[in-house]
């Protein structure tokens, strides 16, 4: 079936940037190791997910479909629109790697955490571990 433009405006209305499921597991995740953060300080570039200013680093919470990831759901090819949905997402993936980037060139580290890792919480804790000492 196929949705109506009102449908589909509708539906990409309820699409969140912030504050989503996987944003949300990372979250609890890394206070439950007992570290504190801000949240999408708009003054850093790409106004990361979580931010460790005494520590100045910051983590991405990443969708896969949104972000161009390389595992299966990030390779789907939508079917509707095809070539608008390739060209926004490449997109997506050159403005994230400028703002880390950028990030960079301030003297912040970054890492990025993608959906399809939070399917095994220990492996992200290990890293999240690693990266925060």
């Amino acid at each position: 079936m196929k949705e109506t433009p009102e449908e589909r405006s509708r539906i990409m209305r309820a699409v969140k940037g912030s504050d989503t499921g996987p944003e949300m597991t990372v979250r609890r995740l890394v206070h439950g190791m007992g570290y504190r953060f801000r949240l999408h300080r708009k003054d850093l570039p790409g106004k990361p997910d979580l931010v460790f200013p005494k520590l100045h680093k910051v983590v991405f919470v990443n969708g896969c479909f949104w972000h161009g990831h390389d595992c299966a759901r990030g390779a789907r090819a939508p079917k509707a629109n095809a070539e608008y949905w390739r060209t926004k997402i490449t997109r997506n993936g050159i403005r994230d790697a400028a703002n880390i980037a950028a990030l960079q060139a301030k003297g912040w580290r970054s890492a990025v955490i993608w959906e399809c890792e939070l399917n095994k919480p220990a492996r992200v804790r290990v890293r999240l571990a690693r990266f925060l000492r």
